[in-house]
């Protein structure tokens, strides 16, 4: 059966990227089905709600979803709730994978190439927030072994595949015994239990700012990293530095038989409309679900392959969101 794909645009450059993403997927697989939906800010502006339930629906049905950028207003705003929380929690997207490496010619950096592996569902994203009396609002982070082991598992999973060796568990436990020492110590279980099983796998801890550090300065140290939901947030958004910025950065949310991937990169309003947008991130994310969701690692392959082509040697002229998606097409086709 040919894979379905559920589209949504979201907001901003998303009804530009997203589409280029499509396009690529189509040589890519001729017989995608695709199914479109709406969700995001101009949706909840719409209809009052940011992520409808037939999108739901859609996405659960298709089992994998390609969404844009989205805007979110910096205030909070009656009955809005973010988009992307929103479809990570009620689909229980619990993994989101952010790969990280040096991309021809737009890298600040060769010889980069790391993975983070991010809980998705809790953490301080769990949404419990209240105030209490005038002038004091609390978040609650919320931390469960439950999450964090099938997150562990799940990472290390997909190391054994990509023959990843090296996972570096990030936390604060000297702060927060409690919550960062069950994730921690519940990651070292499950790598414990793979090693039991044949695995190979070096672990070692860092603590968050110590990571930080050595990501902006050692990025080549790293080969995964596995780490709570703001920490994961904050690092891979740090390291998307080393592919050349956040508008080449690509990502998965996934769980159980369902998958959403998103490039990282916001709306970016003030360029919208204007067929300027950088599609990579898109199109890498395209590839995410290719080689995950539907395990067609060969297919991901010739899609980054084509990627990386097109950066070497880009379109002469101003680029543009168009010329850029025909560059990544033409590399594909020259490289079938």
């Amino acid at each position: 059966m040919a894979p379905r794909l559920c589209v949504i645009e979201g907001d901003g450059i998303g009804r530009e990227v997203i589409p280029a993403a499509v396009e690529v997927l189509r040589a890519a697989l001729p017989g995608l089905e695709t199914v479109w939906a709406e969700a995001g800010w101009e949706c909840f502006l719409k209809r009052g709600v940011s992520v409808p339930a037939e999108t739901l629906a859609a996405i659960r049905s298709c089992g994998a979803a390609l969404f844009g950028a989205v805007s979110s207003p910096a205030r909070k705003v009656e009955g809005y709730r973010s988009a992307i929380l929103t479809m990570r929690q009620e689909l229980d997207l619990y993994i989101n994978i952010r790969p990280v490496r040096s991309l021809p010619r737009v890298s600040p950096r060769p010889g980069v190439d790391l993975i983070v592996f991010r809980e998705n569902t809790e953490g301080l994203y769990a949404g419990r927030e209240r105030l209490e009396g005038d002038g004091v609002a609390v978040a609650e982070r919320v931390i469960t072994r439950w999450a964090s082991l099938r997150l562990a598992r799940r990472a290390l999973e997909l190391m054994k595949t990509a023959g990843r060796k090296r996972l570096t568990i990030v936390h604060k436990a000297n702060i927060l015994p409690l919550t960062d020492g069950l994730f921690r110590d519940t990651v070292r279980a499950a790598v414990d239990e793979a090693c039991a099983a044949g695995q190979t796998v070096e672990v070692d801890e860092l603590l968050v700012d110590i990571a930080a550090l050595k990501l902006a300065v050692e990025p080549e140290s790293f080969d995964a990293i596995i780490t709570t939901n703001l920490f994961g947030d904050i690092l891979s958004d740090e390291a998307a530095a080393w592919c050349g910025g956040m508008g080449l950065a690509p990502s998965l949310n996934w769980g159980e038989g369902v998958a959403l991937a998103e490039p990282v990169h916001g709306s970016a309003p003030d360029i919208a409309g204007k067929g300027i947008a950088n599609p990579i991130a898109a199109i890498l994310s395209a590839a995410l679900l290719v080689r995950h969701a539907w395990s067609l690692p060969a297919i991901a392959d010739r899609i980054e392959a084509a990627v990386d082509r097109a950066l070497a040697e880009p379109p002469a002229g101003p680029l543009t969101t168009q010329g850029m998606t025909k560059a990544v097409l033409s590399a594909m086709a020259a490289g079938t």
